[in-house]
């Protein structure tokens, strides 16, 4: 998931906050995993305050209890080293949730993509990957083994801002 909508400036880029509408359609991402029956387990977080908002908000609406880390190296990482963050996820990670930055966030779905999505959720993923973007990916092997091209695209979600 990309971090919702953020404030544009800030004294510092790490503490941007989430602007209402970035509240809002976090939430709404975490209404409707739930609404597909995707109850986090697990989360992998930007240290960054608009991507632990993001979670936050996701978190409350999804329902559940999930555990949460809050990484430093994915406030700047780019697509393979968020990869290298995710192969470290614990195994009882059934449902994992990374909230970044772009173009990171895009680039990662896009590289794990086994070529087989969901063409409707491949189609909204190709048309961008705006704020509070959210990509679901089916993932058939452990962490320790995700790589380029190892899960499936199944939906694709855009709050209605």
């Amino acid at each position: 998931m990309r971090h919702a909508k953020a404030e544009p400036f800030g004294d510092e880029d790490h503490q941007r906050q989430l602007t209402e509408r970035g509240h809002r359609d976090a939430a709404e991402a975490g209404a409707w995993l739930a609404a597909q029956g995707i109850v986090p387990t697990h989360a992998m977080v930007s240290s960054a305050a608009r991507a632990q908002a993001t979670w936050e908000s996701l978190a409350k609406s999804a329902g559940g209890s999930a555990v949460v880390t809050y990484d430093d190296g994915l406030f700047s990482a780019g697509p393979d080293t968020a990869l290298d963050v995710l192969r470290t996820a614990t195994p009882e990670a059934t449902v994992l949730v990374f909230v970044g930055h772009n173009p990171t966030a895009a680039y990662l779905a896009h590289m794990l993509s086994d070529g087989t999505p969901d063409p409707d959720a491949f189609r909204a993923m190709a048309e961008g990957f705006p704020s509070a973007a959210l990509a679901v990916l089916e993932v058939p092997v452990d962490w320790a083994d995700l790589a380029e091209g190892s899960a499936n695209v199944t939906h694709f979600h855009v709050g209605k801002g």
